[in-house]
């Protein structure tokens, strides 16, 4: 049954862009009373966004956007609540799942998001007998396909075996990249081919290179470059799509917030980084191929207070940026400005 909800937490920040001035970028970190460079605002908030705010009841995980049909999925979780809601672009409320095969949506994907027949992918955190999974879902809700063995936890990867599976990246080459798990026993980035064999694995815990503490979230870039929020250890760490080679580390943004979602913007050159514990959204520069280097800020939107954001997804499409906030119950819309600053 769905429940009215009596207020709503907006962010109280917009997001601001950064100009360059003569050839040096100016980062968060440099700007002082005597030296502050131009700027304008990268993202608004859409408040109007969904037409129906208390069609959430639960705890919201996740958001994914199919930007060819102008669809937005939205895990949640809690007692009799529907699993996923599913909204058009607008904000009007399209349909719910109500799934028994759905125990504890952790992050939400939707492969194929620019065809006709688009699938949706959905970490499972369950200590059920449908838990430590990842399911493949068709978008009105028939399960499709499940990896892993429902209900039993572990590390094997023959057959493929997880602990609270983060997320799920799926490329559009069909390869399948997975951050696993949420505080589990495993803490592992697997990389799988199209026909889910198992091309490459980095899956030690520590605080070395190659190894982790909470993976959380995971997206690849058009450089051949995948990008993991190591959240554990405070910090991004960066691979080689191909032969899993490790690339390198942004640690310097993230001393006092560990980063919970990363995704890139549609021209690919700025990364929307979560830190949940703040309640912050941050923006970072992509860096060039080649290279690493340090992480750069461009800017940050700040939240309320306690809304505890927790993973995102952009609309490739019109730039729009989606915040799926677990207290606050709710998903954020906030619509890009920066029309000619190369966010869409």
């Amino acid at each position: 049954m769905l429940m009215m909800k009596k207020e709503r937490k907006y962010t109280c920040l917009l997001i601001l862009c950064v100009v360059s001035v003569g050839p040096q970028l100016f980062t968060s970190h440099s700007l002082r009373e005597d030296h502050r460079p131009l700027a304008r605002a990268f993202y608004k908030l859409d408040p109007s966004w969904p037409r129906k705010p208390e069609l959430f009841t639960g705890d919201v995980f996740a958001v994914a956007v199919n930007h060819n049909a102008g669809v937005i999925y939205v895990a949640q979780r809690g007692d009799n609540v529907s699993k996923v809601l599913v909204f058009k672009t607008d904000g009007e409320f399209l349909w719910h799942w109500n799934t028994t095969t759905l125990e504890m949506p952790h992050g939400i994907f939707l492969a194929n998001a620019a065809s006709s027949d688009p699938t949706v992918w959905i970490t499972d955190v369950g200590n059920g007998p449908y838990g430590h999974c990842i399911k493949q879902y068709s978008p009105s809700g028939k399960l499709l396909q499940v990896l892993g063995t429902p209900g039993q936890a572990g590390s094997g990867l023959e057959p493929l075996l997880f602990d609270q599976p983060a997320e799920i990246f799926v490329h559009d080459s069909g390869e399948i990249y997975i951050v696993d798990g949420d505080g589990g026993m495993n803490n592992r980035l697997i990389k799988l081919s199209n026909d889910l064999e198992v091309l490459w694995v980095h899956g030690e815990k520590g605080q070395g290179l190659a190894q982790f503490y909470i993976p959380h979230s995971v997206t690849v870039d058009n450089a051949h470059r995948v990008w993991v929020a190591d959240r554990g250890n405070k910090r991004i760490q960066v691979f080689n799509s191909l032969t899993g080679e490790w690339l390198g580390t942004w640690g310097s943004c993230f001393t006092e917030q560990a980063p919970y979602s990363v995704r890139l913007t549609p021209d690919k050159k700025v990364f929307v980084v979560v830190h949940l514990s703040t309640n912050r959204i941050s923006l970072l520069y992509a860096p060039p191929v080649g290279m690493i280097s340090q992480c750069k800020v461009a800017s940050v939107i700040q939240l309320a207070d306690d809304v505890k954001p927790h993973l995102v997804d952009l609309d490739l499409k019109t730039g729009a940026l989606y915040v799926a906030e677990i207290n606050a119950q709710q998903v954020q819309k906030f619509i890009p400005l920066c029309l000619g600053g190369n966010l869409r």
